[in-house]
């Protein structure tokens, strides 16, 4: 029988296969995922809707596959399941759990994620769920022990593991790395860049989150410098709007919005993703703050929504985490103006009275479109960034 691709979302009418996750001979199960494909940066799962022993794979990686088009082909099996059980006394539930585990482990696409990252051959797990079913409790004994709080802490401040590539290789682009590849191009096409940086001082943050870190935390709010910032930033694209826009060429037409979806630029694995907080002006800091993590760990898993992808009107990418200074962002097309947050630094600085003393320093670096923005307006909107970042209290009403 064949399978064809099926619907993925509205307005969606082609994918991009990225992976199979599955072979000819190979014998499946309902819910196991089949292959992964790709839609405006957003890689999904497509699970098996039956039962059966895939007989034949159609496309090859980097392909564009329209809905409705077939995938794959197989041969349907029935499978036992617990329902017989109290017809036929003489089928056990043992009897049948052994019997589904010896066609193909059973686990959701969520713990099937889990166990490719750590190389955990699901075979060779007996799931404690439903019908044999493996749950994420059942792959806990097949990690690696779990870390101290000391080395946990250290682990935090890690970036995360990027494919560094492998020398004398040849790598096809597809999949995430096309789709940046073809953003970047059609901004870089299309948008005049010119940059805007200046310094900012952070002291008075540095001290304000110091002091609300841990009661945040004990509430499971990750308060980092990023929420603080996107929380300024709202503030000062109310204070200049037409930094707050997009531009359609088609119709030589700029479109200030009224709504503040911003977006973060998140270094995933497989390629830097930028994920919205919508109405980010709503939300006060603690609430950006569970919003960038959320948004985060779903990129950084592979699990991120569609949805999460669209509608931005500004993005802030952050550098710091990672190192540097100064960076010259590339704007998130059809946007008109990006900010790269640098690493924070300690300098002395002199004050108003001529004295020098200890500053916690970070460079804002803007991204404009020469077309849209001019650079006295760049520069307003610049400083209306760094008043916000200096008064940071006044973030928390």
């Amino acid at each position: 029988m064949d399978f064809p691709l099926p619907p993925m979302g509205e307005g969606l009418y082609e994918v991009e296969l990225v992976r199979w996750l599955v072979k000819p001979g190979e014998v499946v199960v309902r819910g196991q995922a089949l292959l992964e494909v790709l839609s405006d940066k957003a890689t999904m799962e497509v699970p098996a809707p039956f039962a059966g022993t895939i007989t034949a794979i159609v496309g090859q990686l980097g392909a564009k596959i329209a809905i409705g088009q077939v995938v794959l082909s197989y041969e349907p099996i029935a499978i036992p399941t617990s329902a017989p059980v109290a017809i036929v006394p003489t089928v056990t539930p043992v009897a049948v759990t052994d019997t589904v585990r010896s066609l193909a482990p059973v686990a959701a696409p969520s713990v099937r994620h889990i166990a490719r990252q750590f190389g955990i051959d699901l075979a060779r797990v007996r799931g404690s769920g439903p019908g044999g079913r493996i749950l994420l409790d059942d792959l806990a004994p097949l990690l690696k022990p779990t870390a101290s709080p000391a080395e946990v802490s250290r682990k935090d401040q890690l970036p995360p593991p990027f494919d560094l590539g492998k020398p004398g290789t040849r790598v096809p682009l597809i999949g995430l790395r096309k789709k940046i590849a073809e953003k970047m191009v059609e901004a870089k096409r299309y948008i005049p860049h010119y940059s805007y940086i200046d310094e900012c001082d952070f002291t008075e943050l540095v001290h304000l989150r110091g002091q609300l870190r841990s009661p945040l935390a004990k509430t499971g709010v990750k308060l980092t410098y990023l929420a603080f910032v996107i929380k300024a930033v709202t503030r000062a694209l109310r204070d200049v709007p037409i930094v707050n826009s997009t531009f359609d060429e088609a119709k030589q037409e700029i479109t200030l919005h009224d709504c503040y979806h911003i977006g973060i630029a998140v270094a995933a694995p497989s390629g830097l993703i930028v994920p919205v907080i919508r109405d980010a002006d709503t939300r006060d800091v603690s609430g950006i703050a569970k919003e960038i993590e959320r948004l985060s760990d779903d990129c950084r898993a592979g699990r991120v929504k569609a949805d999460d992808l669209k509608g931005g009107t500004f993005t802030v990418s952050s550098i710091g985490s990672i190192g540097g200074l100064i960076s010259t962002p590339i704007i998130y097309h059809p946007q008109v103006a990006i900010l790269g947050l640098g690493k924070l630094v300690k300098r002395p600085v002199y004050d108003d009275h001529g004295r020098l003393k200890p500053a916690d320093i970070a460079y804002l670096s803007f991204s404009f479109d020469h077309r849209i923005v001019d650079g006295a307006i760049g520069a307003i909107f610049g400083n209306a960034v760094q008043r916000h970042l200096q008064s940071p209290a006044m973030l928390l009403l």
